[in-house]
């Protein structure tokens, strides 16, 4: 392989792998900039060692030789690296499309590396809109958001009353969980609830918050 060609992999990996952390970094994520950068230059030099590897074998064509066996380890490192990113706080996920994004920057690295120019900068662009322009569109698509509801009452806390006010504010209850602690007679109910992004949780708050026999309110996502 000429050093010309060597040099110019390395660089439009550096390029492409930059622009995607660029995204990642204006949006707070945690593998930003320099990460993706990394990962993509990376694969690419991983690639082209493979490459290098295989044609300077002097046994090349005496016995069969897989370039792509590095590549393969790289993915699997990779894939530990994007398991790093993923943060589970409660009953929410995030980092999954930071994940993503370390997944398939390795990939147009190791494509980058292997001469694949026009298979690496086509995954690009399409990662690079998916990442920037699709995000406008998700915004405005409808979805569904789930809420947990801790209620504490005393023994007067009534089961239908705190269902009315889910009910009157938009919200479905998908699942409830009941707890009675004694000799207090102290009940617990825990609530996932579902409804629409625009749904007024604030106003659910504060129309239990209200009630006289609510002693503690919890909502998390």
């Amino acid at each position: 392989m000429a050093p010309a060609e060597v040099i110019l992999k390395l660089l439009l990996g550096t390029l492409l792998g930059g622009i995607i952390g660029f995204e990642r970094q204006t949006h707070g994520r945690p593998a930003g900039f320099r990460t993706q950068l990394l990962v993509c230059v990376s694969c690419v030099l991983l690639m082209i060692i493979s490459e290098g590897y295989y044609a300077d074998s002097p046994q090349a064509g005496l016995m069969r030789i897989d370039p792509t066996r590095i590549a393969a380890g790289a993915m699997t490192g990779v894939g530990f690296l994007g398991a790093g990113v993923i943060l589970k706080t409660g009953a929410s996920v995030q980092g999954l499309t930071t994940a993503a994004c370390v997944w398939i920057v390795s990939a147009i690295g190791l494509a980058i590396g292997a001469g694949q120019y026009i298979a690496g900068i086509v995954g690009f662009v399409i990662a690079f809109v998916s990442l920037w322009f699709l995000r406008l569109l998700e915004t405005r698509m409808p979805r569904t958001v789930y809420k947990f509801v801790t209620l504490i009452t005393d023994s007067t806390g009534d089961e239908k009353t705190i269902c009315d006010v889910f009910e009157e504010k938009g919200f479905r209850i998908t699942k409830m969980d009941y707890e009675i602690q004694f000799p207090e007679k102290e009940r617990t109910f825990v609530f996932t609830i579902a409804g629409k992004h625009s749904s007024p949780i604030r106003q659910v708050i504060e129309t239990l918050s209200a009630l006289s026999f609510v002693r503690r309110l919890e909502i998390k996502s």
